[in-house]
């Protein structure tokens, strides 16, 4: 009886220790997860772009598609590569947060000379199809590896010193945490449209109908501000990783300079401090993105333009050749 007594206790000892492991898992996955607000906020806003133009009835399966791949980028490639990056290349993740924060900045200033290009958002709208919603959900997996990638990174800088089962622990709580953060936001506002239909037209009172038809039509202008802001959050997102990486190769005199800026402007403005600090560091950060990424647009096009110059003008010699010889 004494021998079951204790083997009792050191099973009780054992879940002890444990469930206190897995608190002290979950309490740093919420800590590093808060350093990836910003990315998060972005891929938040980014992604209800992706369904706009599809029927009510894929919207929600579009969203779960996303999600998986989202899941399948975070745990599948991105957790084991963290982690060996970590462990055999730490001077390597410098360099991948800087070309994630190009390819951030890159995808922001697109959108924003997309749009100031004549006759841009004057297309009709596209007619949903299999063939658009498979390229849809291609691209926002693409754009949601960068994302990820950026999360995890910073996540992983953010965690203290332990063993590798700890932070891969942590890391895979802050991948699903996120992902269901991120996804159960963007169902919920893809939705939002929908649930205010239902509550206009079957509410039973007064006022819940109201609230529907103000759903209803605010929706759209919400739509565009959520472009906006995931634009914006894209820009200051890619110009904070750029400032950040810059840094830890060495270059720390931007990130520096724009430190200094945002706390000489906060220090202007006691009661709203850390407000504005953070607004100009967050403005900075995003002007620094644009101006990259309209170099790297701007770069691309005239390398694209190039390249379709030099087929068309190989295209036009190869058949004059053959024009020749028919001759």
């Amino acid at each position: 009886m004494s021998g079951l007594l204790a083997l009792l206790d050191d099973v009780a000892a054992i879940a002890k220790i444990a469930a206190t492991s897995v608190d002290d898992v979950v309490s740093q996955a919420a800590k590093t997860g808060a350093k990836a607000a910003g990315a998060v906020i972005d891929d938040t806003a980014v992604t209800p772009n992706y369904v706009q133009g599809f029927s009510a009835d894929r919207e929600l399966p579009i969203v779960w598609r996303i999600a998986r791949g989202s899941l399948f980028n975070k745990l599948v490639i991105l957790l084991p590569i963290a982690l060996l990056l970590s462990a055999y290349l730490p001077a390597l993740i410098p360099v991948l947060l800087l070309l994630g924060g190009l390819y951030l900045s890159y995808e922001g200033a697109e959108k924003i000379l997309h749009r100031t290009e004549p006759g841009a958002g004057t297309a009709p709208r596209a007619a949903d199809g299999a063939q658009l919603e498979e390229d849809k959900v291609q691209g926002a997996i693409a754009t949601d590896f960068v994302l990820s990638a950026e999360i995890m990174t910073i996540a992983l800088a953010a965690l203290p010193d332990g063993g590798l089962v700890y932070r891969a622990a942590v890391l895979a709580v802050v991948a699903v945490a996120i992902t269901a953060l991120v996804y159960g936001s963007v169902a919920l506002i893809v939705k939002v449209d929908d649930i205010g239909l239902h509550l206009h037209s079957r509410g039973k009172w007064a006022v819940t109908r109201r609230f529907g038809r103000g759903l209803v039509a605010g929706m759209p202008g919400f739509l565009k501000l959520l472009t906006i802001v995931g634009t914006a959050a894209m820009l200051w997102v890619g110009g904070a990783i750029i400032l950040h990486a810059l840094a830890e190769l060495h270059l720390e005199a931007p990130e520096h300079w724009v430190h200094e800026a945002a706390v000489l402007a906060g220090s202007a403005a006691p009661p709203v401090r850390g407000l504005v600090t953070w607004l100009v560091s967050a403005t900075l950060s995003g002007l620094i993105g644009l101006a990259l990424g309209a170099v790297l647009v701007r770069t691309l096009s005239l390398w694209t333009h190039r390249k379709t110059g030099a087929k068309s003008d190989n295209t036009t010699q190869n058949k004059n050749k053959d024009d020749d010889s028919h001759d």
